[in-house]
């Protein structure tokens, strides 16, 4: 039975976001809110747990893997960023994007794409997200909660406690969001490719 925390979507109480983090430095797979649906999330180094999310969202190996980062200076130590590909991140963060780059030996190699050795980057626009993961002091290995046979994330909080409060550890309440995912952005070559329009903007891209 998971842990259900109601956090200030403007205000998010310091002790839950302590709490939070503990959570995943002890291998909790979490459910927390974002600026596009809830995501879920684990703790980079935790294989046992990253098992876990594949379970609960039916992903095969080729699925893309995110690096929730607070800020961009998280970013040099996990991604391969170019000049031209950090002045696209910096007047574009944070917000509703996922960012394609070529990992570094950083990267645990479970969490790269097998073929293309690639990591997704993403700052969150959204208060509660941030807390969470100023709390943890690190990024945090996430994925947008797209539940099998749906193409949108999930939003209501409470209908994700009555699907979900037995194959995760904490669902953190930030309120009714979205449903629609990240717009995904590779920048792991020259030129900008959008693979998925959603809810961020992308004619910056095009």
């Amino acid at each position: 039975m998971s842990q259900f925390f109601y956090v200030h979507p403007d205000n998010p109480q310091q002790r839950l976001m302590n709490q939070a983090a503990n959570h995943i430095q002890q291998g909790g797979v979490v459910i927390y809110p974002t600026d596009s649906g809830y995501a879920i999330g684990c703790h980079i180094g935790d294989k046992a747990a990253l098992e876990r999310i594949c379970r609960i969202r039916q992903l095969d190996k080729h699925h893309h893997f995110t690096l929730m980062c607070r800020d961009l200076s998280e970013l040099s130590e996990y991604a391969r960023v170019g000049n031209q590909a950090y002045r696209l991140l910096r007047n574009n963060t944070p917000g509703p994007y996922t960012f394609i780059f070529k990992g570094t030996k950083e990267v645990p190699r479970r969490l790269l794409n097998p073929k293309r050795k690639t990591i997704g980057i993403r700052v969150p626009d959204n208060k509660i997200a941030l807390a969470m993961l100023e709390a943890l002091g690190e990024p945090l290995m996430s994925s947008s909660l797209i539940l099998p046979g749906n193409d949108y994330t999930e939003s209501d909080p409470e209908q994700i406690r009555d699907l979900l409060e037995h194959q995760v550890d904490l669902i953190v309440n930030g309120g009714y969001l979205g449903e629609q995912p990240t717009t995904v952005i590779d920048l792991s070559e020259d030129e900008p490719e959008i693979l998925r329009s959603g809810s961020g903007d992308t004619s910056p891209f095009e």
